[in-house]
């Protein structure tokens, strides 16, 4: 045998050792096809101190309020939590109240331009103080992203989808404050925390 087939013969050994090893790798870790489709069960154990962004896990409490928007949109508000770092975060789901599949209309991220480009958001919504007489905007992020879900697009027939929005905070002695989102009636929420 010359060195030359004993090389690719070596070769050969070491790539199929290699197809093995990842073969058995994967095969290890993906576990089979029935595990993928069963429901993981998980949990959260909140700690002090900090934003509390999962204030609507496993509550099944009504809503704070709701706005009916266009087509059949629903916003369900489910928590306004004021947080120590000078923001107000509110939190809900936006619902396909109707049985026909609904286009998120683009009203909903307002008309300024920094906003727009980034595409479908809640970036229009505002928080009023009708005390204080104040509107407060949407805040965003250093290249102008707001800081609300984005991404938005087409909602089915009954589909929901987790939503949030932050905005400054009003004074703290402010408590209640008006939502408004463009195509959807404005509702008064109180804020927590």
């Amino acid at each position: 045998m010359s060195i030359r087939c004993t090389a690719m013969a070596r070769k050969g050994v070491i790539a199929l050792t290699l197809v093995v090893g990842f073969t058995v790798g994967v095969t290890g870790c993906g576990g089979s096809g029935d595990d993928a489709k069963k429901p993981h069960a998980s949990t959260s154990v909140s700690k002090g101190g900090g934003s509390d962004p999962s204030t609507q896990e496993g509550e099944s409490t009504a809503p704070l309020a709701e706005l009916k928007g266009t087509e059949g949109l629903l916003l369900q508000i489910t928590s306004v939590q004021r947080d120590s770092g000078g923001f107000v975060t509110v939190n809900g789901d936006l619902k396909n109240d109707g049985a026909k599949s609904v286009v998120v209309p683009p009203q909903m991220s307002g008309d300024e331009t920094e906003i727009v480009k980034h595409g479908l958001s809640l970036g229009g919504a505002t928080l009023v103080d009708p005390k204080g007489k104040k509107r407060y905007y949407v805040l965003r992020d250093t290249e102008g992203r707001p800081l609300t879900t984005t991404g938005l697009g087409t909602l089915q027939g009954g589909q929901s989808l987790p939503v949030f929005m932050q905005f400054p905070s009003p004074p703290p002695n402010t408590t209640e404050v008006t939502l408004q989102l463009p195509t959807f009636a404005s509702a008064s929420v109180k804020i927590s925390g």
